[in-house]
């Protein structure tokens, strides 16, 4: 397993999470909540309820197909965390790749006194230790 897979990984369950807070923003337009953006509103004809049904519905498709590519790309990438021995490490590897937490996130998973630069030292080291055996 290389950084470049993982990272590729990574990049599809962040798109997956911004699909899905988009729907519940658009979820929540289309139940009526306002946006107080202190815009002026132009009078005119327009479908609002028509329009967020469509966006909703692409939303949703999107959501679909990225939950496929992940599972997809995740079956490889949760044998290789399966086969770290180091607890640790294997947490380090879990929340960030699988998760898609951000390094300062899985930091405070582990604890008060891991830091940022101790995850990503973790992360690093473990991969380059794989390119020497």
């Amino acid at each position: 397993m290389d950084l470049e897979t993982l990272n590729k990984h990574y990049d599809l369950v962040q798109k997956l999470k911004e699909a899905q807070e988009l729907r519940k923003t658009t979820e929540a337009k289309s139940l009526g909540a306002q946006a107080l953006d202190g815009m002026p509103h132009g009078t005119g004809v327009n479908d609002k309820v028509g329009a967020l049904g469509v966006a909703l519905a692409d939303i949703s498709a999107q959501i679909d197909y990225l939950e496929k590519q992940v599972a997809e790309s995740a079956a490889p990438i949760n044998d290789f965390i399966c086969g770290i021995d180091d607890l640790k490490t294997r947490l380090v590897f879990r929340y960030r790749f699988l998760y898609g937490f951000a390094w300062g996130e899985v930091a405070d998973m582990l604890g008060k006194r891991v830091t940022e630069s101790t995850v990503k030292s973790i992360c690093y080291d473990y991969l380059e230790s794989l390119k020497k055996s």
